[in-house]
This record gives structure tokens, sequence and C-alpha cells, in this order.
């Protein structure tokens, strides 16, 4: 078996979907996590105005109104969470994504002060943070954050990871890449992008370029700047075709480098080493 059809079968990741199959599947499949778990009532998720987040929100708005009319149980709600670092670039795409997704509730939460007093108490005990470092802080205290929300909430906290993000390892460890449950998992970028439009979103939540946003020094960098590979490309191998080598060689790169991400903390019982 080669590598790409190892991980494909690893991400399960479809050559071709059916949008409205993949939103359905995506429902019921929180809908039956919260069926297993009845004393949550919540989902929490931080919107950033970027597609995932967008997508993963407007499915679990969809998962809580259906919840509510099958149950007659209207405190079933889903929870949006803005988190700026201090006034976000993007702005007027949150709020964009926000009009779109139609929460139920729908908070803000600045992580600045937070994030800063991390890196000042730090430098105070010697450990100077790069600028690197404080991007993966303010992922992982935007995660502190909604699960605080969720434990206030009865609770479970989603993830926006995808097959194109997964394969690079293109998140947080403990931040962004921390979550209960992820119902894009298996999507790769266009796949997550024909969901959007299924779903009647305004064409600018997922035309927009993809960019994680930490880095002060460089701010709104593109991902696939950042990745040295296009979206496109990661689709493409995703879903079995032929890319150039070099990409190929990239991506390939990126997923034994950030293995270690794909894991649970790692015990004396694991193969990691075999």
């Amino acid at each position: 078996m080669s590598l790409q059809t190892e991980i494909i079968e690893t991400l399960g990741v479809k050559p071709v979907i059916d949008p409205q199959e993949e939103i359905r599947r995506s429902i019921d499949f929180m809908k039956a996590y919260l069926k297993k778990y009845p004393f949550l009532k919540s989902f929490v998720l931080g919107i950033s105005g970027g597609q995932d987040s967008t997508l993963a929100g407007r499915l679990a708005q969809l998962t809580m109104e259906e919840m509510r009319e099958e149950t007659q149980d209207d405190s079933y709600q889903f929870i949006a969470v803005r988190l700026p670092y201090g006034e976000q670039a993007d702005e007027e795409d949150a709020k964009a994504a926000l009009d779109f997704i139609q929460p139920d509730v729908s908070l803000r939460v600045n992580i600045k002060p937070a994030v800063d007093a991390q890196v000042q108490t730090l430098h105070e005990a010697g450990v100077d943070v790069s600028d690197f470092n404080k991007g993966n802080i303010k992922a992982r205290q935007r995660m502190i954050t909604q699960y605080a929300v969720a434990g206030e909430r009865a609770g479970a906290v989603l993830g926006t990871d995808h097959a194109a993000e997964n394969i690079t390892g293109f998140f947080t460890k403990f931040g962004d890449g921390g979550a209960d449950i992820l119902p894009l998992f298996r999507l790769d970028k266009r796949q997550g992008k024909q969901l959007l439009k299924a779903l009647d979103a305004p064409e600018k939540l997922y035309t927009k370029i993809p960019t994680a946003d930490l880095e002060d020094g460089k701010p709104m960098i593109a991902d696939e700047v950042a990745l040295g590979v296009t979206y496109d490309e990661i689709d493409d191998y995703l879903e079995g075709k032929e890319i150039p080598t070099d990409a190929q060689i990239k991506i390939e790169a990126w997923w034994n480098k950030t293995q270690h991400k794909r894991h649970l903390p790692i015990s004396v019982f694991d193969d990691f080493w075999k």
C-alpha cells in the first residue's frame, strides 16, 4: 500500500461527495453524540470568519434546531464564541459568518489580556517567548476559553479539523487541535466549500484565502504560503489523484513530521517506536 493510499484510508476521504449527504451525515453524527451523552445541552465553537468554523458552526446550529424540535427541550443551544486577540483584522468576515450561522448564543471574549499576561509572566521567569510560540499560546488560550464556556453551559467543544488540515498537521497541539468532536473530519478543503455552497452561504465566506493569523509579525499570512503547497494540491492528493512530485514530497513530509499531533499522550503500551 502506498503512503498516499494509507493516508486517504486513515482520514476517510472520498474522491467525490454528495454535499447534501455529507451535511446530513455531520448533523446526524452530532445528534447521536448528544443522545449518547444526555447531560450535554450545548455545543461551543470559536468563530473566526474562516471557511472551517463557518461550516462547523452552521452545521451545529442546524443540529441544535433539530434536537429542540425532536425532544421539545429548548435548553439545547449552539454557542458561538468570537475570540479575537485585540482587534481582529478580518472582523467583518467574522460578523458575516455569524450572520450566516445565526447561532442561538453569540459571545465575544478578547484573549489579549490573558495571552499577554502569560507571555509577560514567562519573561519574568526568564523565558522569552518567540512570535511563533506566542501564536500557539493564542490558539491554546482560545481553547481554554471555549472549555470554560462549555463547562458552565453543560457543553461539548467542537473542533474544525478536516482532512486537508490534518494531513499537514496545520493546527496547534492542544489548541485548535483539542476538542471533543470533529464534524468535518473526512472532508478536504474543496469539499467543505461544496457543503457551504449547498447550505447557501455567501460566496465570500468560502472563497476567502485561508489564514491562521496567529503570528504578530506575519499578520494574515496565507496557509498555503506557510505550508509551501496549495490546498488544490492537498485536495487532489487526498482524492487519490496524481500531483507534482515536489508537492507530494512536501505533503508527505508534513504528514510524517506532525504525526505526534494526531496522537493522544503516549504511554509505554503505544507502538510509536516500532
